[in-house]
């Protein structure tokens, strides 16, 4: 691992290894940010006197809470749940709930830390913050979906708010879950406030283009970073991981955008089509049927399924890592450079480890982080916000060329900045620094707070 640290970078993620104990997730997200930041302090010292990186790598508020809960057999089951406040130095808390057995307080506070600079990006005056809980809604019913999720909002809704903590969808919270979470906090509160929860239905405040927009984001990032080097996604073999909400709509936007995409995968393998994944099975499969992604195999015979083995060993030209943190080792990296592989971009949070992301630039390869590349979706979520504090909604059209505009103006502030502290093309540096600056300046405005 070659760390870049400088003393006093070293010294602070020294201090946050002791103060956050065992959060491996939170010290590999606060190690990739910091290892960047060295020239930032040369150029703006009081960001150092301030504190302000000190400040940033502590959460405003950490909150966790059992969730007691009945199942169908009347047993009483009890999960954990978190919602880490990161920091509302630009605006209101804004990130996702995530459920799933791995969610432990280590991997909000990632995911959290994360959000603070993926949002400031955006330009959107929203801060970040994230949350979650182990509980599994796969296997559940509707009815104990609903009694988990009308249960979490009993604590969770004195702590959520359009103007302080605005929380949307991730893994294993979609727009069912959403719908149980705002219906509770309705009743709780005796108070329509669409704008606290984003990923709505589009009939009770969702905005268009929500689902789509992550999926399309990292998408449009990747060709922008194409563009930069005259190049374009036209023609281009495309690999994709997860066969998820993020999945489907990047292989949706890819193949908009005249690329072929190859593979995709689940948690039990991938599918190998060479002529181009057909997404409408895809959806059958994962979002009507609820099936593992094998059952590809079964309605499309040309196409291969590989159980097991990891979906980088096959041949393309652009990566997209959909799926979850560290899916994509320093190993696979060497097999994706090794395979001429030109650009990735990375449509998950931290999907991709420190070693596979200093083989990437090693090897010259265009590298879009997760910060950039994914902030299609809270972008679209801020939008949502916007029309729904104004009692308004906008078309499919109109928030398709608002995110578009989002994800360009990001990949030009990524691009400039990293230029501008003299590693041109370093999307991990221009990122973590543009985002950073962004945060810091409002928090160096508002004082010790």
């Amino acid at each position: 691992m070659r760390f870049k640290f400088d003393e006093k970078l070293q010294s602070i993620f020294q201090e946050v290894l002791h103060r956050n104990p065992g959060e491996i997730e939170f010290h590999q997200a606060v190690r990739e940010v910091l290892e960047t930041l060295g020239p930032v302090l040369a150029k703006y010292p009081e960001f150092t006197d301030k504190k302000i990186i000190q400040r940033i790598c502590e959460p405003e508020r950490q909150i966790i809470f059992r969730v007691p809960w009945r199942d169908d057999n009347g047993e009483i089951q009890i999960n954990r749940a978190f919602r880490v406040e990161f920091n509302s130095a630009l605006g209101p808390y804004k990130g996702g709930l995530r459920f799933h057995p791995s969610v432990n307080l280590g991997i909000v506070k990632f995911l959290g830390f994360e959000q603070v600079f993926k949002n400031a990006l955006t330009g959107l005056p929203i801060g970040g913050g994230k949350g979650g809980s182990d509980f599994d809604p796969k296997g559940k019913t509707d009815s104990e979906i609903e009694s988990f999720c009308q249960s979490m909002m009993l604590e969770l809704y004195r702590h959520l708010g359009e103007y302080t903590d605005v929380p949307a969808g991730d893994i294993g919270v979609g727009c069912r879950e959403l719908g149980y979470l705002f219906g509770q906090y309705k009743r709780i509160t005796n108070r329509y406030e669409s704008g606290v929860l984003t990923g709505k239905g589009l009939g009770w405040g969702g905005s268009r283009a929500r689902k789509e927009a992550t999926g399309y984001g990292v998408v449009i990032f990747t060709q922008e970073m194409l563009r930069a080097r005259g190049d374009s996604l036209e023609g281009k073999k495309v690999v994709v991981s997860g066969s998820g909400n993020v999945a489907i709509y990047a292989i949706e936007k890819a193949h908009e955008l005249g690329a072929n995409v190859i593979a995709c995968s689940d948690s039990g393998g991938f599918i190998i089509d060479e002529a181009g994944i057909e997404l409408p099975l895809v959806q059958q499969i994962k979002e009507v049927e609820r099936r593992r992604i094998s059952a590809y195999v079964e309605l499309k015979k040309s196409s291969r399924y590989i159980e097991g083995s990891s979906v980088w060993s096959v041949p393309c030209d652009v990566a997209l890592p959909c799926a979850t943190q560290n899916e994509l080792t320093g190993r696979d990296a060497k097999i994706l450079v090794e395979n001429g592989c030109l650009a990735v971009a990375e449509g998950a949070n931290m999907p991709t480890t420190s070693e596979g992301i200093q083989i990437f630039q090693d090897a010259d390869i265009c590298f879009g982080p997760g910060k950039a590349a994914n902030a299609g979706g809270v972008a679209t979520s801020a939008l949502e916000m916007q029309q729904n504090a104004s009692r308004d909604s906008w078309s499919s059209e109109y928030t398709q060329k608002r995110l578009q505009e989002i994800m360009i103006d990001i990949h030009t502030s990524c691009y400039e900045t990293a230029g501008e502290f003299g590693e041109e093309g370093n999307y991990v540096l221009g990122a973590n620094v543009a985002g950073f600056i962004r945060v810091a300046r409002a928090m160096t405005a508002m004082g010790v707070i």
